[in-house]
């Protein structure tokens, strides 16, 4: 679903983000489907992706941090969306290059993956990215058209607060070492 019309939701957002829809999830259970619905995001085809813009990229060796916020204002921030049954296949997609960024360890809260780690769905990891550069009401936000929206925010309150507080990535991944159960 595209729109062309001039949405003010996504035009007055702190943060611009953009989704790229692999076409790989069904289309009722898929949460960028309802975000871009309600005007959270806007969708994009492979050649439209911003230039300078962070990806979130599972694959990524950096992660999201508070040193990307700047960089994420100006340009946006991507998801791309697609099924963690067939991330593989995203491989060469995700190579996005050095604006690629991982989110840390995180437990998912959706109905699909409820407590699988790191198995996020689109709008929580948009929700995880921009708690994490200093957007958390822009989090609650767009989680906030889910039922179990909240969830997220309330089973993963402490690690977002501290990887919130890291100045750096290499920060964040040292914090993470400690939500990681052996």
């Amino acid at each position: 679903m595209r729109y062309n019309v001039s949405n003010p939701r996504w035009e007055a957002a702190p943060v611009k983000l953009y989704i790229y829809h692999a076409k790989q999830c069904d289309p009722k259970k898929c949460t960028a489907t309802k975000l871009e619905r309600h005007g959270f995001l806007k969708s994009v085809r492979l050649n439209q992706l911003p230039r300078g813009a962070a990806y979130l990229n599972p694959f990524a060796s950096r992660s999201i941090s508070i040193e990307d916020r700047d960089r994420i204002i100006k340009n946006g921030l991507v998801g791309i969306d697609c099924s963690w049954h067939r991330i593989d296949e995203m491989h060469d997609l995700f190579e996005s290059g050095e604006t690629g960024r991982s989110l840390p360890y995180l437990i998912a809260a959706n109905p699909i993956n409820y407590g699988i780690p790191t198995q996020l769905s689109t709008v929580e990891a948009f929700a995880a990215a921009l708690y994490i550069i200093g957007f958390p009401e822009h989090a609650q936000s767009i989680l906030s058209i889910f039922k179990w929206g909240a969830n997220f925010l309330q089973l993963n309150a402490e690690p977002l607060q501290d990887y919130a507080q890291a100045k750096t990535s290499k920060e964040i991944v040292e914090i993470q070492k400690d939500y990681i159960t052996p």
